[in-house]
Parts: structure tokens; sequence; C-alpha cells
């Protein structure tokens, strides 16, 4: 493990982000990791031990977005790729755009939705999504569509080019390719899909880890939303 002298090269903090947060009274940083722009021609396990192998010590946690392993795992799609159903450019319509990414707010990325979560599925989330605005509720849809539905990002103008064209799936597994990366960078390891709106945890490696402490942790989405190109991060209790 490096020393703190060493632990400089490598961390970033982007901007308008903290280092640290303070939660239920203890404080953490978040150390972030610049890495190249990871591909379908990349492997998470060897991304992650080249860039946050050096950089870890005992009792960190790693973190890394979702985008980022769906990418190695082939599930960006070329918008161009995607031909939309009229269900999927009807359904589109009807879902909120807000400024931190589209969502399934455009027909391509609705496609996908209707692909990965089923029809059936997506209809009755659209149905009990409608009930739940009656009564001035929101985010019924995805708690029905679930993960797979809330994962799907579609381009925006800040997105980190070439995927300002591509639609990216969540990804597949994600416990599993956590504990892969586990094993061998030598921390836990969470998959994250954290955004300047909300965020989840999709995967951890081992199954103990607490979700809903790591979301508060990372609530402020300190990777950044844009074109930081820091997709992976450390937590440390300081």
């Amino acid at each position: 493990m490096p020393n703190e002298e060493n632990q400089g090269i490598g961390y970033v903090v982007n901007p308008e982000k903290n280092e640290t947060i303070t939660v239920d009274g203890v404080e953490y940083r978040r150390l972030c990791i610049k890495t190249h722009v990871i591909t379908d021609q990349d492997n998470i396990v060897e991304v992650a031990d080249k860039y946050a192998s050096s950089l870890v010590q005992e009792g960190d946690i790693l973190f890394i977005t979702e985008k980022a392993v769906a990418c190695t795992q082939k599930r960006a799609i070329p918008i161009d790729q995607i031909h939309p159903r009229p269900l999927a450019r009807f359904l589109s319509r009807f879902v909120l755009r807000t400024p931190y990414g589209i969502g399934l707010a455009m027909p391509e990325t609705m496609e996908m939705a209707l692909r990965e979560c089923g029809t059936i599925r997506i209809l009755f989330a659209a149905a009990i999504s409608a009930v739940g605005k009656l009564f001035g509720i929101r985010g019924w849809f995805y708690n029905i569509a679930g993960y797979k539905a809330r994962s799907i990002d579609g381009p925006c103008d800040f997105t980190l080019p070439p995927y300002n064209h591509y639609v990216v799936l969540g990804p597949d597994k994600p416990d599993e390719a956590a504990a892969d990366i586990s094993k061998k960078v030598g921390v836990p390891v969470a998959i994250t899909d954290i955004n300047d709106l909300e965020g989840q945890i999709l995967g951890t490696s081992d199954r103990s880890m607490d979700r809903d402490l790591l979301c508060k942790i990372l609530k402020d989405n300190p990777l950044g939303q844009c074109s930081e190109q820091t997709p992976m991060g450390i937590i440390r209790r300081v």
C-alpha cells in the first residue's frame, strides 16, 4: 500500500464538489480517480487494477459508476442502431425530463426499457405512475419498472464523447462484477448509479455492505455528472 505522501497522484476533486462529507457524525473522504475513456475494448477488472490498486488502503471502499461497468460489457448501444416501436414513442412523451439526464424521455431509451424490462412491466409501471401523478406523487414508475429501467442513460449535451451518441444500459450482474473487481484490487467494491438528483447502489462485492450508508456518503455525486472522466473513486473514513 502507498503511503499518504504518494497518494496525491491520481486523486482529483472535481469542480464544485467537496472531497469530504460527514455522515452520522463520521467524516469520509471521496477520492476521485481519473481514467482514460472506458470502452467495450476494456476489461473493467483490469481498468480498476490499473488505476486503483496502487491507491487503495485497508478499510477503503472502491466505488465505480454503473456506466463504466456497462460499457465494458458491450451494453452501450449507438443510438442510430435503435429503432423505437410506436409504443416507445408514445410512452416517452410522458416521462419528466430533468437537467441531470434524459432518462426514458426519448423514444430510443424507452425502447431499450421495453426490451430490458418487458412490455407488460413497463405498461404496468406507466399505469401506476399515472395514478401517482393524480395524487401529486412521483417516482412510482421506476419503483415498479426496477433498476434496469432506472439505470438506462441516454445521450445529453454534457455526456462525455463518444457516449453523447449512445444509449447505455445498466450493468449486467452488478454484484458479480463488483466481486470480481474486489478480488483484484483487495478492497470492497460498490457499483453505483449516482447523479445530481438521486442515487442507488446497484451492486456490492459483499452483501453485508450498507447500501443506504454508501448512498448518503455519495449523495452529492463527487464523481460529477459531465466530462470529468472520473468513473471511479475511493471512500476513506477519516
